[in-house]
């Protein structure tokens, strides 16, 4: 997969981008802005978690949680970019992937983590679920500005 030019990420300046306290051993940035974009992140990111060996279950939670990320950047963000990169803190490894967007932002993240709430008549269970299905799960959202989305699996 090829990564984006740095003209081509999202204005949003969230720290959320900028790079964790684990040593990152490659970093990879992809668009989001259609549907095919989004079966792209899906790829990448089934393929970073077999390099990872994470187990199929844990696969599964990492792959369904960025499904729906990359969905909700189109869908409520108006598209933006995904980063994706493989962790290593020196006890263990794991995959970061950062949902950016310079869409309007979320006026309530409490309110929109919560089970049920939904702006677009879907079931309710974006935010709140993909935080579930991961280890480490940060939001960082501004009216008019933008929302970035950083979770993180750790192999087990």
């Amino acid at each position: 997969m090829s990564s984006l030019a740095s003209e081509d990420m999202v204005r949003f300046g969230s720290p959320l981008l900028s790079e964790p306290g684990a040593r990152v051993s490659s970093t990879i940035v992809l668009p989001i802005h259609t549907d095919e974009h989004v079966v792209g992140v899906r790829k990448l990111v089934r393929e970073q978690a077999l390099a990872l060996k994470l187990s199929l279950v844990d696969q599964t939670k990492l792959v369904t949680a960025a499904s729906e990320l990359a969905r909700n950047t189109i869908k409520y963000g108006g598209g933006g970019m995904v980063q994706a990169q493989m962790l290593d803190s020196g006890l263990r490894q794991g995959v970061r992937l950062v949902f950016a967007d310079d869409g309007p932002g979320i006026a309530d993240i409490d309110q929109a983590l919560r089970d049920g709430f939904t702006s677009g008549g879907g079931m309710g269970l974006g935010l709140g679920g993909a935080k579930r299905l991961v280890d480490e799960f940060a939001i960082d959202s501004r009216s008019g500005e933008g929302t970035a989305v950083a979770i993180v699996k750790w192999k087990k």
